[in-house]
């Protein structure tokens, strides 16, 4: 483990730890205490992100409750040997994809992002990986994630322009575009073509 990944699983830990005793904690003491070590672990975050503390904070330090992973889907929609990708305002391209949103599952999440970054319909029609972004993606964040690979049908419409995406477009394995890494990689697509092309795939679990 890199120095970075130490100090960041440090961090993460203490402030889930602090986070955890400030909802369920009831002596003013321990409260206070456990105020301290969150602000111990935001501090920290700050130092070697080079982040300013408040931004730390806003990012790092802004939920309360048991903490949990966020999710985050991604669609794998295939036209014979290609893949759709969407490309973002950086020109860099992903799967349609994003967190999911509080009021929906991850299939609805799923539909609806494909929607939304490239105008298409799809049916979500199986799990191919949940996956633990830090051990496949850069760079590392400050709050564990949960990555949903999802393997969906396309119905009809077609790219419109939206907010999000400023293009779309299906490309073979071997014909990647700039990728965006921090939100999929060349390896993640791959695994998307073997489940396309598997007859009974099993779902990937970290």
């Amino acid at each position: 483990m890199t120095d970075r990944a130490q100090w960041q699983k440090w961090a993460m830990e203490l402030q889930a730890l602090a986070q955890a005793g400030l909802f369920y904690g009831r002596d003013k003491f321990d409260l206070e205490r456990y105020q301290r070590i969150r602000d111990i672990a935001a501090e920290m975050a700050a130092l070697h992100t080079g982040l300013p503390l408040e931004r730390v904070q806003d990012l790092f330090c802004n939920e309360t409750g048991y903490q949990t992973p966020k999710l985050d889907t991604r669609a794998a929609i295939f036209q014979g040997e290609k893949i759709l990708l969407v490309q973002e305002s950086d020109l860099r391209w992903s799967l349609p994809g994003g967190w999911v949103d509080v009021d929906l599952s991850v299939g609805e999440n799923t539909v609806k992002e494909v929607r939304e970054e490239a105008g298409l319909e799809v049916t979500a029609d199986f799990v191919i990986a949940l996956q633990n972004r830090d051990l496949h993606n850069e760079p590392p964040y400050l709050y564990g994630i949960c990555k949903v690979f999802v393997l969906c049908s396309l119905v009809g419409g077609s790219f419109q322009p939206n907010l999000e995406t400023v293009d779309s477009g299906y490309f073979p394995l071997d014909a990647l575009p700039p990728l965006s890494t921090n939100k999929v990689t060349e390896e993640q697509i791959k695994m998307c073509f073997d489940a396309y092309h598997a007859d009974h795939w099993t779902t990937l679990l970290d």
